[in-house]
Order: structure tokens, then C-alpha cells, then sequence
């Protein structure tokens, strides 16, 4: 059994994450149930912040907070020195209400509607981080029209595709994201930026892909990004500040990851900007990166209660749960794998295996698939590991199912960051148009 940052099997035998029993956690706040190591997840942003210092450069970490964005979050990112990344004006109100600073706010996005743009301008964010050319013109025009001049990012896709999904592999050249390096649109993106008045361009936004286990692709990212930003100075006399060099960078869900200690893959990076731009003669430029996952992914703990089971003698033995792929799509999305333990018994040896359904009304809805556990019974507590990142940001009412609550856990301690949705809250947005409305009935 692997556990992550503050888990622990306590003397009853049961799971303690944060100083906190998960069987007492599950009674007082219902499952399924989020709960997130706090201690982890600020020691995983410390160890980029403190890797970012050894090599010297200037920088900003930014939590991607497309991987779990909710205000406590906001705030512990804020507390760590973290800047911020979002992707929709959900996210970026998160960030405002929670009182994160807008200097330190990104804004990405293939497709910002103009009322997105608005509110980011209004807002006075840090950074747009501009995917197209009709964005490019869009935020311009904006911005003129309220006297304002956008700090702005070129996405570039530099053509180098990481081990990965093939769905979550964003850096080859062809994607929906951003202006390609080949072609030559990302050259054509720099002349037209800086031909704007109302656009700052600080550099280029490079991003190659998810759940990376190697720093090649880095290197090689690096490489290009260098070579570009050579070219564009040479040739156009614009000189990148920043180059963000996007996130990506993976963490153990099973034993079969092996990913990198977080200092590893800063190294590289820092090493190879170092190297590149110092070779060039070229200033050395602020180093921005994109962490989520492995900031908040095995940091989260996902509690469910046991219900009903199913044996197909010779075949396999399923066991139900509380929850599914409304909290957890990610298994019917990517076959992403997971391990769990039963939370109440976790001293207890295996003696059967079986795979962990869902309850919704889906074929697809399994959340593991052959599970080695002691005989589990209705009523046990069932912790699935590494549900940190991309399972609350990913939750549904599919079935009408309500979404799970979220606790932090620290030094014993759990305070409710979500509360769970309500019966009433699934319905809260329903309207009932007057001519369907039933009509009273006479006497």
C-alpha cells in the first residue's frame, strides 16, 4: 500500500489523512467526499518555488486552476506565493472572490468570448495568454475601447509531442491550441502583436502535453522556443521577457508511474534555458511554468460508502459505491487506473479482487477495474487515492446526482471548503415555462 504526503494507518486501523480518521470524517460530512491533504499540497508548491530559486532565474509558478478550482485553493495558492492560471470567467471569478490578486492572474483559453475578455480587463488581470489571431484582434479592439494597454503570451505549439494520452497531448503541431511554429504562424502572430497599440508582448507560452514522466520533451521544448525567440529578436528587434514553458508534469496514481521528483524537472528546465539563451547571447528571460496535478493530484482522497455487490461466478466480482463517474469521469475518459484501500479495514489483507462500479445508470461507470481488497461488506468506507486533480474540476449532475462536498485536512483538524449540493440546488435552475404548468382543475 503506497500513501501519499500525511496518510497514515492509525492504531484502529484505519485511514488518517491530516491528523484526521477518514471513518469520523466520512460520519460527519457524508460521502462520497473530497478530502484534500492540505500539508501536501503546500509542500508540493513549495518544492517548485524553492526548485525555481536554486537556479537563479527570475519566475512565476502558477497553480493551473483548471485542475481544481475552488476559493481555499485560491487562497492556499495565494499564501505560497503562487500566481494563477484560468481558463473561463468561472475560474477567474473563483480567484476574485477568493481575493487573489489579479496582477498575478493568467488568462488562457482557445476561445474567450468578448464578455470573458471584458471581465478580465476590468479586472486588471496580469497576462492574457492569446491562442489565435482573431483573439489577437479581439483583445485588442477591447482593450482600446477601455483605454487600457494587455500584458500579453503568444501560445505557441512547438511541435513536440510528450508521453502521453493522445487526448491530453496539447504540443504537436496538430492541435486546437495555439499558433504552430512550422508553418510559420507563430512568426506572422509576433509581427501582427507588436504591431497593436494597445498589446504588450511579453513572450511565448509553450505547453507539450500532461502526466509527464521524462524531461526530453522539456529539453526539446526549450530548444525550440529558444531558437524562436533568436529568430524574432534577430529579425523583428522584439526581445522575449517571459517564455512559459506551460506544466504537464506527472505524479504516481498506481505503481506503474514513475514520475519525476519536482526539482528534477525544474533543472531541466532552468539548465536548458540557461544553456540556450546564454549561448545566444540573449538575456535571460523570466521562467513562468503551470503546475496542477502535481500540485493538488495526490493530495486528494476520494471517501465512498459500499452498497451492493455482484459476483458472475468465473468472471468477476463487482461492488458498488456511492459515487461514479460524476465525481470521478476521468476512468471512463482516459481509462485512467487508481488504487484504493477500504478505509475502515485498511490493516486488513486482501482476499479477493474485485472492480469498483459506480453508480450511474452507465456501462462505463467503473471506477476501478480488479482491485485486490479483504471481503468488503455494505457499510465500509472505500478511499480511492490521487483524486486530487481534474475529479471535483470534472464532477457532474449526471443522473441528478449531487456533487460530492470538499474538506481540507491539517494537524487534525477538517474544515469544509465545498459543501455538499442539496436536492434543492438540482433544481434550483430548473424553470417550469407557463404553458407546460398544469392547469387547476374545477370543482
Amino acid at each position: 500500500m503506497y500513501l501519499h504526503g500525511t496518510s497514515k494507518i492509525n492504531a484502529k486501523g484505519h485511514l488518517e489523512i491530516g491528523g484526521c480518521d477518514t471513518t469520523e470524517l466520512a460520519k460527519e460530512f457524508g460521502t462520497p467526499l473530497y478530502v484534500v491533504d492540505e500539508a501536501l499540497v503546500r509542500q508540493r508548491a513549495r518544492e517548485y518555488v524553492e526548485a525555481f530559486r536554486a537556479s537563479g532565474l527570475n519566475f512565476q509558478v502558477a497553480y493551473a486552476s483548471k485542475a481544481f478550482s475552488v476559493m481555499a485553493m485560491c487562497a492556499i495558492a495565494e499564501q505560497e506565493g503562487l500566481s494563477l492560471d484560468v481558463v473561463s470567467d468561472g475560474e477567474l471569478y473563483t480567484a476574485l472572490q477568493a481575493g487573489f490578486p489579479a496582477g498575478r492572474i493568467h488568462f488562457h483559453g482557445n476561445n474567450k468570448t468578448p464578455e470573458e475578455i471584458v471581465m478580465a480587463l476590468d479586472a486588471n488581470i496580469g497576462c492574457f495568454v492569446v491562442d489565435n489571431f482573431t483573439e489577437l484582434k479581439l483583445l485588442n479592439a477591447l482593450a482600446g475601447e477601455k483605454g487600457k494597454k494587455a500584458n500579453i503570451l503568444l501560445r505557441i505549439t512547438p511541435g513536440v509531442e510528450a508521453h502521453t494520452h493522445d487526448y491530453i497531448s496539447t504540443g504537436q503541431q496538430d492541435s486546437k491550441f495555439g499558433f504552430d511554429l512550422a508553418n510559420g504562424s507563430a512568426y506572422r502572430a509576433v509581427k501582427e502583436a507588436i504591431e497593436q497599440p494597445n498589446l504588450v508582448l511579453l513572450g511565448v507560452h509553450s505547453h507539450i502535453g500532461s502526466q509527464i514522466f521524462e524531461v526530453e520533451g522539456f529539453k526539446m521544448a526549450v530548444d525550440k522556443v529558444a531558437a524562436f525567440a533568436i529568430k524574432v529578436r534577430d529579425e523583428l528587434n522584439v526581445t522575449f521577457k517571459v517564455v512559459n514553458l506551460g506544466g504537464g508534469f506527472g505524479i504516481r496514481y498506481t505503481a506503474e508511474d514513475k514520475p519525476l521528483p519536482i526539482r528534477e524537472y525544474v533543472k531541466a528546465i532552468t539548465d536548458a534555458v540557461i544553456s540556450n539563451f546564454t549561448a545566444a547571447g540573449f538575456p535571460l528571460p523570466e521562467i513562468w511554468v503551470e503546475p496542477g496535478r502535481s500540485i493538488v493530484g495526490d493530495a486528494g482522497t476520494t471517501l465512498y460508502t459500499v452498497g451492493t455487490t455482484k459476483e458472475i461466478p468465473g468472471v468477476r466480482k463487482y461492488i458498488a459505491v456511492d459515487g461514479g463517474m460524476t465525481d470521478n469521469p476521468r476512468p471512463a475518459l482516459y481509462q485512467s487506473k487508481y488504487e484504493a484501500v477500504l478505509a475502515n479495514r485498511a490493516n486488513e489483507p486482501a482476499e479477493e479482487t474485485v472492480s469498483i462500479a459506480g453508480k450511474c445508470c452507465e456501462s462505463g461507470d467503473m471506477l476501478i477495474w480488479d482491485l485486490d481488497l479483504p471481503k468488503a461488506n455494505i457499510g465500509d468506507l472505500l478511499a480511492v487515492f490521487c483524486t486530487g486533480a481534474y475529479n471535483y474540476a470534472m464532477a457532474s449532475n449526471y443522473n441528478r446526482i449531487r456533487r460530492p462536498a470538499v474538506v481540507f485536512v491539517k494537524d487534525g483538524q477538517a474544515d469544509l471548503a465545498v459543501k455538499r449540493e442539496s436536492l434543492h440546488d438540482i433544481v434550483a435552475n430548473d424553470v417550469i415555462p407557463q404553458r407546460l404548468r398544469k392547469a387547476p382543475t374545477g370543482k
